[in-house]
């Protein structure tokens, strides 16, 4: 079931959203926090991270379980809003 007849994507579905940032204690926490206010029901073992070869910057992504193209819009419009966030993929 599609909630959108122009939307490619089928909902619901499992869906990973990469976010890269500068290599912080705190910017994983930061983007689960954000991710948590569209998608509150996060499961166990949902995000993991890979820092860059030289450490400088990390990479968490985060699969969610997305339920309707406004949610995902609403979640991409607010990560990219983000100052920490150097961008969503």
């Amino acid at each position: 079931m599609t909630d959108s007849a122009d939307s490619p994507i089928e909902f619901p579905c499992d869906f990973p959203v990469k976010v890269m940032g500068r290599h912080s204690e705190h910017f994983e926490a930061h983007v689960v926090t954000l991710v948590r206010r569209h998608v509150p029901d996060l499961g166990e073992g949902a995000v993991s991270t890979r820092a860059s070869g030289k450490g400088n910057y990390l990479s968490v992504t985060v699969r969610i379980r997305a339920t309707s193209r406004e949610q995902l819009d609403a979640l991409y419009r607010e990560l990219t809003a983000d100052d920490e966030i150097l961008m969503v993929l």
